[in-house]
Formats: structure tokens, sequence, C-alpha cells
């Protein structure tokens, strides 16, 4: 054996109670389980005693923003820190590929406030497959899955356009929706509240999903209104996958906004209604209230036609910017969820135009009482200085339906991880150590070993990983180790980039990427590409 971590407590994955054994790992994979006083310990070439820590499989983060971020800080310990292992990209419908070299500089600007500007990275594909290969090409901190992005595919074929695509456009779109799955996507995802994804109809969502079914992926929304019509937007997608036959697994799954406080139950009920009559669903959540966007993404979704140069035009003429400003305060925009903003709750993050650093860490209401002016003054000139870079924390959220979401027995954990911006989301660097520290250990809201199970086993079975997710012989040596009793997240909103503790050690494919506490410098990440893909 390569190595043998002796005496941990073992959380396999399952949801069973933990026990005491030794693990012995060869050439990257679990070779042998021995529990504790059955027969002789497996020996190997080196012994790590790991009595006092927890042994669980790798965490997979079901929703994650680091598209660029591998390819920028090949160290990537935001993520490998906590114990991340697999990380699923592509999300909210807006990615770098499938893209020609217009979409590229259109999407580039439009989620510049998620992953900054992509000329840093040397962007040298235009496929799915490309994008897959670059990553493997350059090596990087942990495994990746992909998802075809539909919003970046609507802007490749329809482009920014406000309306329904044609037969042709729709054909064309459902063969890049389908190279990709072949080039190694493991599903499609939509962002419908962001342009130009938002354009498309439920007619239109389906046939792309009909593809997804077919190549036995699965379709990740972000769903149309997470606020004022939050429930009639989870059952629009519930009927849009079932009229398919695909399964779903819902983004970040949560009910934010004034008149959503203890409504969990009913989602829950709603998805417990689909799963009894044979729907395939799964969702995943994080362990915090506030959310994280962009500035841009608050905009009404006539404002968003056209594309991000459009968007600049329409803020820099009064009359319609007014108008803006009057669907965002007045009648609740659909890119705020139907709820009228709250300039009180929108902290800004992050900017990408640095002589506006002072805007970071306070609120637009507070810059604006500072200026003597109406919010909305302060928020349009963000955006058109920052050229709609401006990422925002929405404090919007209602800690009873996060608790409630987290305990269900479809749930999956995923950061929504933004990690660009000078204060972004303590998410990004805290998700997994949180959910195992606050919501396991403190507040018992999971059983440790159910909590894990939520971080591994099920989420590898959505991503259809029969060798993932488990920590039994023949699964590939993705492991963390960690002390069940001070594991905790560092990062707060303060001090959003502090590192978790009680994270020793994280193993992907048998080899340490996290070392005494120290990242290595380790790159054994791979893509996870869908089974049968090219």
């Amino acid at each position: 054996m390569d190595l043998v971590i002796r005496g941990a407590a073992v959380i396999d994955g399952t949801g069973t109670p933990a026990h005491r054994a030794d693990v012995a790992l060869a050439d990257g994979r679990i070779a042998e389980v021995r529990r504790e006083g059955e027969g002789r310990r497996p020996t190997a070439h080196r012994v790590l005693d790991a009595a006092g820590l927890a042994l669980s499989p790798g965490f997979i983060d079901m929703h994650a923003h680091s598209d660029l971020a591998l390819l920028r800080d090949p160290a990537h310990e935001a993520k490998v820190a906590q114990g991340v292992t697999l990380e699923v990209l592509g999300q909210d419908g807006l990615s770098y590929a499938p893209a020609d070299a217009r979409t590229l500089a259109e999407v580039n600007t439009a989620i510049g406030g998620w992953n900054g500007d992509a000329g840093d990275v040397g962007v040298d594909w235009r496929t799915v497959g490309g994008y897959l290969d670059r990553l493997d090409r350059q090596g990087i901190a942990v495994n990746a899955a992909y998802l075809v992005p539909q919003g970046t595919v609507r802007a490749l074929v329809v482009g920014w356009e406000r309306r329904p695509a044609t037969a042709e456009e729709l054909a064309r779109m459902k063969r890049l929706v389908a190279e990709g799955l072949e080039q190694g996507a493991v599903g499609m995802s939509s962002g419908l509240t962001y342009a130009p994804g938002m354009y498309a109809d439920d007619a239109e969502l389906t046939e792309l999903c009909r593809v997804v079914a077919a190549y036995g992926g699965y379709y990740c929304p972000h769903h149309r209104s997470y606020g004022a019509g939050a429930l009639a937007a989870y059952a629009e997608m519930v009927a849009v996958a079932r009229e398919a036959g695909c399964a779903l697994h819902l983004a970040h799954a949560v009910l934010n906004f004034r008149g959503n406080e203890g409504r969990a139950p009913e989602l829950l009920a709603l998805l417990d209604s689909a799963l009894a009559a044979g729907a395939d669903i799964t969702l995943d959540s994080y362990p915090y209230t506030p959310g994280c966007t962009t500035l841009a993404a608050m905009l009404p979704g006539w404002a968003s036609e056209g594309g991000p140069v459009a968007v600049l035009a329409r803020l820099r003429d009064d009359a319609t910017a007014e108008r803006v400003r009057h669907a965002m305060e007045e009648e609740g925009a659909d890119g705020c969820h139907g709820v009228p903003i709250d300039w009180e709750a929108i902290e800004v993050s992050g900017v990408g135009e640095p002589s506006l650093a002072s805007h970071v860490g306070r609120t637009v209401a507070a810059t604006a009482r500072e200026r003597g002016e109406r919010p909305w003054a302060t928020a349009r000139r963000l955006l058109l200085d920052d050229r709609l870079g401006t990422t925002i924390l929405q404090h919007v959220g209602h800690k009873e339906n996060v608790v409630a979401i987290m305990r269900h027995a479809v749930h999956t954990g995923g950061s929504d991880g933004i990690l660009h911006g000078a204060k972004p989301h303590p998410r990004a660097y805290g998700t997994f150590p949180h959910y195992l520290g606050r919501y396991a250990r403190e507040l018992g809201v999971l059983p440790l070993e159910e909590c894990v199970a939520h971080l591994t086993s099920r989420p590898a079975r959505r991503l259809g990983l029969s060798d993932r997710g488990l920590v039994r012989p023949g699964h590939v040596a993705d492991l963390v180790l960690f002390d069940p009793d001070s594991i905790a997240a560092g990062s707060t909103f303060e001090a959003p980039r502090a590192l978790p503790t009680g994270i020793p050690y994280v193993l992907i494919a048998g080899r340490f990427a996290m070392e005494d506490g120290r990242r290595t410098d380790v790159l054994a990440g791979r893509t996870i590409r869908r089974a049968g893909s090219a």
C-alpha cells in the first residue's frame, strides 16, 4: 500500500454511524477499509496516525463559480482548505463555453463581477471540450465537472434579444447542448433572472431539457424568482423537467425576500409531491442567509436586452434610467425577483474599477446618504463607472427557511461561491466547514454523519459517479480528515477570506492537497466528464 490512515473515525458517506478503521490507499484509490478489531491491520510505505480525526469522502461543491479561478489561481486554497475535492462549474446559465469571440466578450462583461476579467487567463477554447481540455492540460487543484450554460448558448445563437427563438435557432441550440454533453458536460444550467437566458420560454427550455435527458444529464436552473413568485417559479421548473423527462437539480434552493418568511414547508411539500409521483429531483443550498450576485442582475429584464453595451447606453440616458429606477424601486423588477429593491440590503462586495474601492463593504443606501443623493443615483453611477462589474451581497434571507431546506432528504451542499471582489461572501471560503461545525455540531440541525452524506454521496449520485462519494474499497481516494470537535469556517462577513480550522488533511486521488493544515503544491484534480462522452 502507498498509505494507511490509521485509526480514524470513518464517516463513510452513507449516513450510518462512524466506525473506527484503518483505510489503506494504493494507486490513487481506496484499497482496503479494515474495521478496528477485524483481523490484521494493513501496512504501507507511509502510515498516518489519525487518532482523534474523522475521515470522510471529499466534499462536492454542487454550485461553484470557479470557472476562471481554477485557471487563474492554481493553489485554489479557498476550496481545497474546506475539503472540497470536486466542483460543478458552468452555473446559472452563464459561462465561457461554447462561445465565439463576440459571445465571449459579451459574457465576459456580463459576469465580470462573478469571475473577473477573462483576459488574464488566455482564453484559447471555443467549445465545452476545449475548455475541459484546457483545465486538464494546465492542471487543476480539485476535480471539476461542467454544465452547458443555456444563457451562453442563447447568446451565441439568438443574441441578447428579448424574443422567442425561431425553429432554426432552437434546432441550433439543441445541437450545441448535445455537443456539450457529448464533449463531457454533465447537464445544463439556466439563469432565469439573468439575460439572455431569462428570455427563453418554457417550451424552449423543455426542448433543450429533452436533449439533456437523452444523454442522461440533469437540468440545473436558477429559476425565475426567489422572491414574490418563488413557489410558482419552483413549480414551473418541476413541470418543465417532468414534461421533458429530465432529472432536475434546483440551484441554491432558497426562499428569500419579504413575504417568504417561514414558507419553506410549502416548497418542500411541492417537492415531496413531485418525488412521490416519480420525479427525479435534488437541490443544493449554502448555510447562510445573505445572497450574492452582481448589481447589474437587479435590473429589469427589458433593460438588459441587447447585451452589456446596450445596458450601459440605457443607463446613460436619463429618461430610460428613470424607467429603470421606477421598475426597480416601485414595481419590483424581475431581476430583483419581483420585489421592490431595498437599498439598505444591498452591500457592495467588489468592484472592477480600483477607483471605486471606497464603496466596498457599504450599502448603496449608506453611500447615498453620505453623498446627499438618492440611492438610485449612487447605484446608477456605480453601474456605469464599473461597467456592470460591481458585485453585491443581498441581505434578504430567512434562517428558518435555510434550516428547513438543508434537512430535506434530497439536499446537497453548494457554496455558490463567488471568489472575485475585495469583500466576497464568506460562503466562498466557509460553506462546508460551516455546515459541519455550526449546523451539525453546534446547532444539531443534522447529525454529523447525515450532514457528511449531504456533502458527499448524495451529490456523487446526482453526478452519476459510481466510484466517488463513499469511503469504500475501489473508490477514488478523494478524502478529508477533520476534527469533529473543532472544524469551523474561519471566514466571516468582516474577514471573508479567512481559512477554516480543523481540516488538517485533504487528499485528491490519494495525494495530499492539504497536509498538516498547509496547502501543498499538488495539482491532482482533473475534469470529471459525463460517462460515455468523447
